[in-house]
């Protein structure tokens, strides 16, 4: 039995709301940060409120573009961003999806081999990886592309693993009914499979996006059109000025505005995030 004892949750709330400003003061400062103009930044101490700078840093970020970005407005970064995310997102559930599919549901010769093979490349770090890849890439000549920056990455060892272990679960009456009810594989796959996948389906999506929005050594790698540059790789253009100064205000501003998309998402699916975490009984 659990007992009431308010001291304790007071320590609870206390211990909740230092974390919470803890993660929160890097944002703050950033956003405050976007609402000052550099020299106001350079001097001491540093504000610690917003400035009347922001209206005209953001018109700048996303309209007219940065020099130490190669001028690129910031809007076109964020456009390519989506693009990659979204890509690398539903390719890597879609393959993921399918090839979980085939393992659990067909039985076919060294089934269980192509699965190891599979989880194997989780042991393999990217950087063993991306110099073959790159060098696939550019043989079929998708440097400074979108596919050249989706394609070699949509597939997910961890996504087929977490699809595989949740087919098991699925109880063979399922299956018994499809059949009975002449239901074909494709049929069953979409009818049945893909709504009782909803909420993992909805976890996944929300960390490969993430994962596909913050990625920056591919790109760099393979881009060097300035019309491709992913905001990542803007925000380290504006901090890498060499010798010069830089314009904080500016790179925080970009720091913002890459922050929202993936916010937005993890808002709007947190439910379904949430419950395909800790959901157990299917």
């Amino acid at each position: 039995m659990v007992e009431n004892r308010p001291y304790m949750a007071v320590l609870t709330h206390v211990v909740l709301i230092a974390g919470i400003v803890f993660l929160c003061f890097p944002v703050w400062m950033a956003l405050v940060a976007s609402t000052h103009t550099g020299e106001s930044l350079s001097r001491s101490p540093i504000p610690m409120w917003f400035g009347g700078e922001g209206w005209e840093n953001y018109s700048t970020l996303l309209s007219g573009g940065v020099d130490a970005a190669g001028g690129v407005p910031v809007a076109q970064m964020m456009w390519n961003s989506l693009i990659m995310a979204i890509g690398i997102t539903f390719g890597k559930i879609a393959i993921s999806l399918l090839s979980a599919y085939a393992i659990v549901y067909f039985r076919f010769p060294f089934r269980m081999l192509f699965f190891w093979l599979i989880f194997i490349t989780l042991m393999l770090p990217v950087e063993v990886r991306i110099l073959p890849t790159y060098d696939v890439v550019a043989s079929l000549d998708m440097l400074n592309s979108y596919s050249g920056l989706i394609i070699p990455l949509i597939a997910s060892a961890t996504a087929t693993f977490l699809f595989r272990q949740f087919f098991m679960t699925v109880p063979d009456e399922l299956v018994e009914a499809a059949r009975i009810d002449r239901a074909g594989p494709i049929r069953f796959f979409f009818d049945i499979l893909l709504p009782l996948s909803r909420t993992n389906i909805a976890a996944l999506f929300i960390i490969l996006f993430i994962y596909g929005w913050n990625q920056y050594l591919w790109p760099f790698l393979i881009t060097t059109d300035q019309d491709l540059y992913t905001i990542v790789m803007g925000i380290q253009r504006m901090v890498n000025v060499g010798e010069g100064i830089p314009i904080w205000h500016l790179t925080m501003g970009t720091a913002i505005l890459a922050m929202i998309p993936p916010v937005l998402v993890v808002l709007v699916m947190q439910r379904l995030f949430v419950k395909g975490l800790v959901e157990s009984e299917k």
